[in-house]
């Protein structure tokens, strides 16, 4: 592997279909999901990103070694019938169904993306090996949603939801691919003095994962939610721009929102 390739993942729609492999992996077929408000007034489980908060062992005593330091909590994201798990090395993928308050998910896939950073390649494999032995689920309302998972060992995990982009900026959002450059450059623009903003150009692919166009090189002047940018990484993303209603006079009419890093490379 050469210096350029240090880093490296799946092609962005041959990553979207692996992800998507989970589909087949559960024993038996998943039940509908929960419909947008559950009976006792609760969010659903797809209307809210879930971060864990804490974690309990089956002696109900707190268990620290679901956090990385330094590190954004793990994150649940369901959508459809499929929970995507996020702020680890790599994104993880199952599908899922729930039937009352039980749940059964499928076995996990990943993305394949190296990591220098050991810890967080270990709690990506614990997460992966323990999400299949949930068992259970309770939503609460609250101003703060809150999501418990209960497990076969019987520990369990607590999330607290926020809105996911989809319900803060009230539907779907438009999916696009941006290939960002490895350095940001120098950028003025209305009220931004002396700005540093990402390079970027959009990429599209076709129904068979092939690359079919890349733009041009430009200045984003925005930025991208959930996204922090290396110096000296060269990433493609995968994007949702939302239209946002009534923005500030000094706000982009979008928001972009990160669904998942599919390429990275480091760039000498």
């Amino acid at each position: 592997m050469n210096d350029k390739q240090a880093i490296k993942t799946l092609a962005a729609l041959a990553l979207a279909a692996l992800v998507g492999a989970c589909a087949s992996a559960p024993p038996q077929a998943p039940a509908a999901m929960p419909s947008t408000t559950a009976p006792n007034g609760a969010p659903s489980l797809s209307s809210h990103d879930w971060n864990l908060t804490s974690a309990l062992d089956a002696q109900g005593r707190p268990d620290d070694g679901w956090r990385v330091a330094g590190r954004a909590p793990v994150q649940l994201h369901f959508e459809g019938q499929r929970l995507s798990v996020r702020n680890l090395c790599n994104m993880l993928g199952a599908s899922f169904g729930t039937q009352g308050g039980d749940m059964q998910l499928g076995r996990p896939v990943s993305t394949m993306r190296a990591c220098a950073d050991k810890d967080l390649m270990r709690l990506e494999q614990r997460v992966g090996a323990q999400l299949p032995t949930v068992k259970r689920y309770r939503l609460d309302a609250g101003s703060t949603p809150r999501l418990q998972l209960f497990f076969a060992d019987g520990s369990r995990w607590e999330l607290a939801g926020q809105p996911t982009p989809q319900t803060q900026y009230g539907g779907p959002g438009e999916r696009m691919f941006l290939e960002v450059a490895p350095e940001r450059v120098a950028c003025s623009h209305g009220v931004m003095k002396n700005a540093q903003c990402l390079r970027v150009r959009e990429i599209r692919y076709g129904d068979n994962g092939v690359k079919t166009h890349v733009g041009q090189w430009q200045v984003f002047y925005d930025e991208v939610q959930g996204y922090t940018h290396e110096p000296g990484m060269r990433n493609v993303l995968r994007i949702n721009r939302f239209k946002r209603q009534n923005p500030p006079a000094d706000a982009s009419a979008y928001a972009y929102v990160l669904d998942m890093v599919v390429e990275s490379e480091r760039m000498k």
